[in-house]
């Protein structure tokens, strides 16, 4: 994890929720196939806190061997691309005319300073959603809340039900937040297909005097 966010983590890691997670997390990991790996469940906060200008929001991690690395979307470079990330390349070729990825990795983007947050960090193996209500929602929506105080002009991209409920945390006084369905293929048409996000999500950082990213 980066250091930048460490005044925060040690703040969460510290509360009673957190706890009762992390007891949860130890039977989980020590009985179960849980992904991602350990290490790479904080993936996401090694991204340089004073460099975040947008954040993206998933669901829970992928649930397939080899698949979750800790980022949004983001698979390694050795996995196939999972059917929502194809989508959301399709959405890129057709925004702005091509993506800059070869392959289901994103940590190029997050090296621009993209944020790639799951409001679930961590599920068992072939059980999608497993691990909800057990903390993570807490714990991320204390991110948001603390992304939307200590940093200004973000771009907030909240695809699907999971991510949308996070917009009250969001001041989009200062933020922009833009919202649609989710990538995935069973609700891409119904609304993601066509949002302009990325497009809109360059221009919003160009007004605020911030590079633009290269999707």
């Amino acid at each position: 994890m980066h250091e930048s966010w460490k005044n925060f983590l040690d703040s969460e890691f510290g509360k009673p929720y957190f706890k009762e997670l992390a007891s949860f997390l130890h039977d989980e990991y020590e009985h179960k196939t849980i992904f991602p790996r350990k290490t790479l469940v904080f993936s996401a906060f090694t991204t340089d806190l004073s460099n975040v200008k947008v954040v993206i929001l998933g669901q829970d991690p992928y649930h397939t061997p080899g698949a979750a690395e800790g980022l949004a979307f983001s698979v390694p470079p050795s996995q196939p691309i999972p059917p929502s990330l194809v989508n959301i390349y399709k959405e890129i070729d057709s925004d702005i005319g091509h993506h800059s990825c070869t392959t289901g990795s994103l940590r190029s983007w997050q090296r621009q300073g993209v944020l790639l947050l799951n409001t679930v960090l961590t599920v068992e193996a072939h059980r999608a959603g497993s691990h909800r209500g057990h903390g993570w929602e807490t714990f991320t929506t204390a991110t948001i809340s603390y992304l939307n105080e200590v940093r200004p002009h973000l771009v907030f991209l909240l695809w699907g039900r999971d991510a949308r409920s996070k917009k009250a945390l969001i001041d989009t006084s200062r933020h922009l937040v833009l919202e649609s369905a989710h990538p995935s293929p069973l609700s891409a048409h119904n609304g993601f297909f066509g949002n302009h996000h990325f497009s809109r999500c360059n221009e919003f950082l160009i007004q605020h005097g911030e590079d633009p990213i290269v999707w």
